[in-house]
């Protein structure tokens, strides 16, 4: 798709994402009631088209393609579904490409081949046992941090193309955030496609201190689908994220902040803490050079001057937002240290410990009994042995059995192979669960792993 088709749809979908909210659960703080739904679209495009385009969001089909001969779908068309490979998009047309099929626009009871309907590649969750442990409640709201003097960045609907930008900017304060993944919106990609940036990114929130949370698999209203679908928009994210980590997190925040007691009691069963906020600063209703300053002042309205010694947040925005991250970011991060607060996750602003995070999938946890430090990563030194037999080598990150029994032991500075069959050098690939025969395994001096939960 072209660069700024996918900018655009991103501009509808966080407009749509954080309108007004129709009463799916209440107290919800209805910060965005009343407010309109997006700003003109061209100032954030011209944005857009500055930036360099990067070839993985590129796909090699058009964006718009022979719709089939139904034509119409959805509850205004007699609740017709369309046939099988085809999509349903928001206004009622069967279709195929980029603007019938994706999330959250595509009407997923309506069109079998919408984004959100395609199940990812990764090991089947289904049956991880989901053991609750620590001080912070399951399936309950929760909307502030516990310790005074924090404030927990967040943000949603990523990775997005300046994701990688954000961290960046992160790194350079030593600051820690919480980024709320979305496994397949905007026309993205699965979060776990090889040929995409999103693995790397992924990675690097992990292996740079911050925490990853669940902001479910498309984007949906999870009031208004089928207990089928609920279900899917958690299991699906939950196998992308243990196809790139070996595990999944335990934290998610509902799309639309929309979760009712049969949302709650879904989510209490699979085992998460639900998550929303308290300080909203409304990046995505600021998107331009200019109304950017309102965000800018709902934030010094509630940071600057404050004693950290009575004060705490749990903050919200988007990464696929440009004056967010580009604007907004530095001055949020140069105010919270200047004036005191400690920049920290989610977990660490509700005092749970780390191995609280995320649930592990397979018969050992992903990792050595080692914890993650709030620094910056720290690189794994790891020993190097001879390939093994006549395995291939990786050319691509992959490893083992399900990907050619190729093995990483010619891949610079990542000669481990992780349970999920991904090349590295972090503690999760080297660690217990490491395979051996594709790859070396033995670490030393871990300082980024995570122990986990099971």
């Amino acid at each position: 798709m072209h660069f700024t088709t996918l900018a655009f749809a991103a501009g509808l979908g966080l407009a749509a994402a954080h309108g007004a909210d129709s009463g799916d659960r209440l107290p919800v703080p209805q910060i965005m009631t009343g407010r309109r739904a997006m700003q003109d679209f061209t100032a954030a495009r011209r944005q857009i088209q500055r930036r360099a385009a990067k070839p993985e969001l590129a796909p090699a089909a058009s964006e718009l393609e022979a719709r089939q001969s139904v034509g119409r779908c959805g509850p205004d068309y007699d609740n017709q579904v369309c046939d099988d490979g085809y999509c349903c998009s928001s206004a009622g047309w069967c279709g195929q490409g980029y603007l019938y099929c994706s999330a959250p626009s595509c009407m997923i009871e309506y069109g079998p081949a919408c984004d959100a309907n395609i199940r990812p590649d990764g090991p089947d969750t289904t049956n991880v046992a989901r053991t609750k442990v620590g001080p912070v409640p399951y399936g309950e709201a929760i909307y502030h941090c516990e310790q005074y003097g924090d404030i927990a960045l967040s943000f949603d609907d990523g990775p997005y193309i300046y994701t990688e930008d954000l961290l960046d900017k992160l790194k350079a304060y030593n600051a820690k955030a919480t980024f709320y993944i979305t496994g397949n919106n905007l026309g993205k990609g699965k979060i776990n496609d090889p040929t995409t940036n999103w693995p790397a990114l992924i990675r690097r929130m992990i292996a740079e201190g911050h925490q990853v949370a669940s902001h479910t698999w498309s984007h949906q209203r999870l009031t208004t689908i089928s207990a089928e679908k609920f279900r899917n928009q958690m299991i699906y994210n939950e196998i992308a994220f243990a196809d790139l980590l070996g595990y999944f997190p335990t934290y998610m925040r509902p799309p639309y902040s929309a979760c009712d007691a049969t949302c709650e009691g879904y989510l209490d069963d699979l085992g998460y803490h639900i998550t929303y906020f308290n300080l909203d600063t409304e990046g995505y209703l600021h998107d331009s050079p200019e109304l950017i300053q309102d965000s800018k002042d709902i934030w010094d309205d509630n940071v600057e001057g404050k004693d950290p010694a009575n004060t705490k947040w749990l903050q919200i925005e988007h990464d696929p937002v440009y004056q967010s991250v580009y604007n907004l970011t530095d001055h949020m991060l140069e105010s919270l240290f200047r004036n005191g607060f400690k920049s920290v996750t989610v977990g660490e602003c509700l005092g749970d410990p780390q191995e609280n995070w995320y649930r592990s999938v397979g018969d050992a946890p992903p990792s050595s009994g080692t914890t993650t430090t709030r620094a910056t990563a720290t690189t794994l030194t790891t020993s190097v042995a001879s390939p093994t037999g006549t395995l291939t080598p990786s050319t691509d990150g992959r490893c083992g059995p399900n990907f050619g029994f190729t093995t990483c032991v010619n891949e610079p500075g990542a000669t481990c192979c992780s349970s999920a069959g991904w090349c590295g050098n972090t503690a999760d690939h080297c660690g217990a669960s490491c395979q051996p025969l594709y790859g070396t395994c033995a670490i030393s001096g871990a300082s980024t792993s995570i122990v986990l939960r099971r």
